[in-house]
């Protein structure tokens, strides 16, 4: 178990042996949205968008995919879940109305409909662990299964970002009582995805900043190169090609002082990437392919000191 406590804008985290309680954790993302695109066409509709491939998601499996802008820049990132004839769509809530206007631009005389179901679903987050102590789980990303008809999900990303459960929020409390799942802060999962190096938040400030395989998604089952052609394909493919990714969206762990977005980040006076994500959870786009990145010196912004660190799934 992990309790973090805030003493001096500094974060300290003392760990137990018992990991019993950790396990039972279960966190209310409140931050993510939930659409739903239905319809004759609405399979074709997605495929034609995003850069995953639709046809990955049964009802036994699901995916995590991006929007791009027809240059291959970041716009959104979501899961997307099968539910009965159509497919729900697990997104940031801060990006759910764009996404949802993004949508409906698409859409033009596919025979789809597509829906905010925000109100009415919600999304919980439990560990890998307890996700394995379930009758039916299989030890596989983005394996789905049903509890109680509603959709368990081992994150496709990450197994160790736990399982989600998309659920009618007027059954959650019922079902997770059900699971033996106690609410904890959603706090301790963010931390958990920062530490993975996977962004747990603040997706807005990446908007048009990055390119989409910049953000890691290969590596987070989120691209599939052999699928036809999509927004922003054309791009992708060429830098996954021609070897010409020298830049990665990557962790941030503070030293002192404080970071701003869109500020220089600074190897030995050398420029080698800039400040993305700022806040509680920082993220940085660093040129990891430049001879004066080193991943073990203390970088340096114009009012911050701080190290990247290199999740252990991303290889580079």
């Amino acid at each position: 178990m992990i309790i973090r406590s805030n003493i001096c804008e500094k974060s300290y985290y003392i760990k137990f042996d018992d990991q019993s309680n950790m396990n039972n954790s279960v966190y209310i993302l409140k931050d993510r949205a939930i659409l739903y695109v239905n319809g004759q066409d609405a399979g074709d509709f997605l495929q034609n968008l995003i850069s995953n491939d639709i046809n990955k998601v049964t009802d036994n499996s699901s995916c995590f995919a991006s929007l791009l802008t027809p240059q291959g820049k970041f716009l959104y990132e979501f899961i997307i879940i099968k539910h009965k004839s159509g497919f729900f769509i697990d997104c940031e809530k801060s990006q759910s109305e764009e996404i949802l206007k993004q949508l409906n631009l698409y859409k033009i005389r596919s025979k789809v409909e597509i829906l905010n179901l925000s109100n009415e679903f919600v999304v919980a987050s439990f560990g890998y662990e307890k996700y394995l102590s379930i009758d039916g789980s299989k030890d596989i990303l983005g394996f789905t299964m049903r509890y109680r008809e509603d959709p368990i999900v081992l994150d496709p990303r990450n197994k160790n970002l736990g399982a989600r459960l998309i659920i009618n929020l007027e059954k959650l409390y019922l079902s997770l009582k059900k699971l033996e799942l106690k609410d904890d802060k959603i706090e301790n999962y963010y931390d958990q995805s920062h530490k993975l190096g996977i962004v747990p938040k603040n997706l807005n400030k990446l908007k048009n900043k990055l390119f989409g395989i910049e953000c890691n998604f290969e590596e987070l089952n989120g691209i599939d190169f052999k699928k036809g052609c999509y927004v922003g394909q054309e791009n992708t493919a060429r830098i996954k090609l021609k070897n010409k990714l020298s830049k990665r969206l990557l962790p941030v762990e503070i030293i002192e002082g404080k970071l701003n977005e869109d500020e220089t980040v600074y190897c030995n006076q050398i420029e080698i990437g800039k400040i993305l994500i700022n806040e509680e959870y920082p993220f940085a786009l660093v040129k990891f392919s430049n001879e004066n990145f080193n991943k073990d010196l203390t970088l340096k912004s114009k009012n911050g000191s701080f190290k990247i660190f290199i999740p252990e799934w991303l290889k580079i």
